[in-house]
């Protein structure tokens, strides 16, 4: 039987990342997310690896780009504002087809805001964030447990498909404790990394890069990159319950997913046939399961703590004829169930 821990998201999400792998972190701090590189400067030591605390978010970004690069597994995390001064580095990395694991305690803005916590950092992870046509794959957990098991996970499909991965996560789940299994890292299958730049002796020197000035070779390029990003597609996964007899479900991820499940049971506890459903991967966005979902439900009301962002995949991915609500908590205090309950009420 697993040891459990009862840690701290944030520090659950670095522990994670260890077993993983994780050999390099370079990161700049900003709350809610310090305690991640607090933990990393604490026990990178212990498995020989190297923690760096750069001089700014630009920097660490690019030092992930060149830890990648030789092969090794690289991490970075911020909270928003510093997640944007990122977004060139990140899109440098999907350029050069290099894995990397960027992880987004999200924090309120636009602007500064302040350090409570937020969704509204939905678009730019999803959407690439950066400049080009590209995409990262996008987890987001909505528990401590979920913090550490998805680190894990993170490395292996940075890998897997040579691009980089987002943690979206917020200060919620970054700051909360709670208990977790302590389960083991198992690795999946890999393809070998012959593509890294580790000194050409006894091989063709390799060469990793995102610029291409010859005729038809960026557009190449982009289509091949597109490509990867359909076969991401079988990443999916995503969480539902009480669907089967659902009048109505209510589409929500991280944070708002816990709270909505509380919400969810009050609902049942007063007869409304409420049911959840929780994107796991943000990108790829599981449509096809929401498409399914509308078949035979034909109401959703979509929760975040925005004014609306994840609503607008939603709507894109049910079936014409459902009816796709809305009820947003913009950053300050996250919503409590009876809050959300009272949203429920009014849509049902």
């Amino acid at each position: 039987m697993e040891k459990r821990l009862f840690m701290k998201g944030n520090e659950a999400l670095g522990y994670g990342a260890i077993k993983a792998g994780c050999r390099y972190y370079f990161g700049y701090p900003i709350t809610p997310q310090n305690d991640i590189p607090e933990y990393f400067s604490k026990h990178m030591a212990k498995v020989e690896g190297c923690f760096i605390q750069a001089e700014s978010e630009v920097a660490s970004i690019n030092m992930i780009l060149g830890a990648s690069a030789a092969g090794a597994r690289a991490m970075t995390s911020s909270s928003s504002p510093g997640v944007s001064l990122m977004q060139e580095g990140i899109s440098y990395l999907a350029g050069s087809e290099l894995p990397a694991v960027i992880v987004n305690i999200t924090r309120s803005g636009p602007g500064l805001g302040g350090i409570s916590a937020s969704q509204g950092d939905y678009f730019q992870a999803t959407r690439g964030g950066g400049h080009g046509d590209y995409r990262t794959i996008v987890l987001a957990p909505h528990s401590v447990q979920e913090m550490h098991d998805l680190a894990m996970l993170a490395f292996d499909l940075a890998d897997l498909y040579r691009n980089p991965v987002v943690i979206l996560a917020d200060a919620v789940l970054g700051q909360m404790n709670e208990t977790l299994e302590d389960r083991p890292y198992k690795p999946i299958d890999l393809p070998p990394k012959n593509w890294t730049l580790t000194g050409a002796s006894g091989r063709k020197p390799n060469l990793i890069k995102s610029l291409y000035l010859k005729e038809g070779e960026m557009e190449k390029h982009n289509w091949k990159l597109f490509e990867k990003y359909q076969g991401m597609k079988k990443e999916i996964r995503f969480e539902v319950s009480g669907v089967e007899d659902a009048r109505m479900i209510v589409a929500a991820f991280g944070t708002s997913a816990r709270v909505a499940k509380t919400a969810i049971q009050i609902a049942r506890s007063q007869g409304l046939k409420v049911g959840l459903f929780r994107p796991i991967t943000l990108f790829p966005f599981p449509s096809q399961a929401l498409l399914d979902l509308s078949q035979r439900t034909k109401k959703f009301i979509s929760i975040e703590m925005n004014t609306g962002q994840m609503v607008e995949d939603v709507k894109l991915s049910v079936a014409r004829d459902a009816d796709v609500h809305f009820y947003g908590h913009p950053p300050g205090s996250p919503p409590v169930p009876e809050e959300l309950f009272e949203a429920i009420q009014k849509v049902y």
